[in-house]
């Protein structure tokens, strides 16, 4: 039998995520000179900080190469942003030599074939519920919340919660 997900949020230390399709809707608006309009949502961005300055390592790893959405995610203090990642198995393995890391201390959230094989290794494998039916299927953790609309928001407040480090104190700090 299965175990339930809410049993792995307590081992949860280490939070990854990708960004188009989970931390935007994937939709792009596709500007007159070339450049890429993203949209994120600022309930994920208040989670991620929170995050962040309770101690867990929150990761980026994304095919995308946009900077906008590097200093975005930079700005909210997360360290380890992996842009123009096609192969995140790669990425993966630097953040569990460089964390010393265990897959029942990983979170990853995805949404499309390309996290697919990164999402087999993770303690907690999660996903938006417009995710594609094969991320869907080896997922863990099906937020009830669609991609860039508060999917990230949704686990990430639920370890915490877990954790006892949701409400104890809100103080996140923006540089």
């Amino acid at each position: 039998m299965e175990i339930s997900y809410k049993q792995l949020l307590p081992n949860i230390s280490t939070l990854i995520f990708d960004v188009d399709g989970v931390l935007t809707n994937g939709m792009v608006t596709i500007m007159p000179d070339g450049d890429l309009i993203r949209h994120m949502n600022i309930k994920d961005g208040y989670a991620l900080k929170t995050a962040v300055d309770k101690g867990y390592n929150v990761c980026i790893i994304s095919g995308g190469t946009n900077e906008g959405v590097k200093t975005r995610l930079a700005n909210l203090g997360i360290k380890d942003i992996y842009l123009g990642a096609h192969d995140k198995i790669k990425q993966y393995k630097e953040l569990v030599k460089k964390y010393n890391l265990k897959p029942e201390n990983v979170l990853y959230m995805g949404d499309d074939i390309p996290d697919y094989p990164v999402m087999k290794l993770v303690g907690l494998s999660c996903c938006p519920n417009d995710a594609a039916p094969e991320i869907q299927k080896i997922s863990k953790y099906i937020s009830y919340k669609k991609g860039g609309e508060g999917c990230v928001r949704d686990i990430i407040e639920q370890v915490l919660k877990v954790q006892g480090k949701w409400e104890a104190n809100f103080d996140a700090k923006y540089d």
